[in-house]
């Protein structure tokens, strides 16, 4: 004699539905198969299209699914999974190549979009457009190159959303460098400035203070982050003003980051990035006040 069909799991979706033959078992995903293999983890009947191998016999793909997400690998100091290929870091290459191709393609492009502090107060757009342009091939292979070096493991420890924020805040944060030190020069008010080297500065920061979170060796990235700082003092034509403001920042909100406790790591991490948001929008509104622009 055969045994009696067994019952559903709790919680589980009833085995037949209305209108089957009494006894026999369907898959929950799609009513019209009996099912008489069932999942060995919610006891489920499953037809052949939902069942998947597993370890220890053959689960529904439903309970592979939930097991799936509850093994990703999650951001360190983040909420959210992290995913296999870096989505934000590939991404701001992505927009960074095209903008590139366009300030070659479109008349005033470049002009449009760069950012010239004299032109901020009216633009506001120039403070974060300009990060996505650059003067030539060289200058955006070197910045792309060490967005990719940085970018994918900042993205996997901090997050998207924390990473995307940190890179974002500091090329803003080197906007206002620049207004800060036109005020100092009166060349540098009207001179037009471009790259996303403010923003790399930033990750820089961050990821020094990461990897001392960690325990890791920062020797590396402190060498790097020295050599630029020097390379713009002593070579001409770039913005060291930029590097240094989206340092800090990169620093600061790498340290917020990082360092706030578990339970509290949401609420320290926007608080953080709000603060220092309205912070840089301050000093701006200030600086062209003194000017007389706003």
């Amino acid at each position: 004699m055969s045994d009696p069909p067994q019952g559903p799991a709790p919680g589980a979706v009833p085995d037949v539905p209305a209108g089957a033959p009494d006894g026999v078992p369907v898959c929950p995903r799609h009513r019209d198969r009996p099912s008489y293999v069932r999942c060995q983890r919610c006891s489920r009947p499953m037809c052949p299209q939902c069942q998947r191998p597993a370890p220890v016999g053959i689960q529904c793909v439903d309970c592979v699914n939930v097991a799936t997400r509850a093994t990703a690998p999650r951001a360190t100091f983040g909420e959210g999974t992290v995913l296999a290929r870096p989505v934000v870091t590939l991404g701001l290459i992505g927009v960074c190549s095209f903008a590139f191709v366009a300030q070659a393609a479109v008349p005033g492009f470049t002009s449009q979009f760069q950012f010239v502090p004299v032109y901020g107060a009216d633009e506001p757009w120039r403070f974060l457009s300009s990060a996505f342009l650059h003067a030539n091939l060289l200058h955006i292979g070197f910045n792309m190159f060490a967005l990719w070096m940085v970018g994918p493991f900042l993205e996997a420890s901090l997050g998207r959303a924390r990473f995307i924020t940190l890179y974002l805040l500091a090329a803003f944060a080197g906007s206002t460098a620049m207004v800060i030190a036109g005020r100092v020069s009166a060349d540098l008010w009207v001179t037009g400035v471009v790259g996303a080297s403010g923003a790399v500065f930033g990750l820089f920061g961050a990821v020094l203070v990461v990897l001392r979170r960690t325990g890791r060796n920062a020797q590396g990235i402190a060498g790097v982050i020295a050599l630029n700082v020097v390379l713009g003092f002593v070579v001409q034509g770039i913005a060291w003003e930029a590097h240094l403001g989206g340092l800090l920042v990169g620093a600061l909100l790498g340290t917020a980051y990082a360092y706030a406790p578990r339970a509290h790591r949401r609420v320290v991490s926007v608080a953080a990035s709000v603060a220092v948001a309205v912070a840089l929008v301050v000093v701006v509104v200030r600086v062209y006040q003194l000017a007389g622009l706003a």
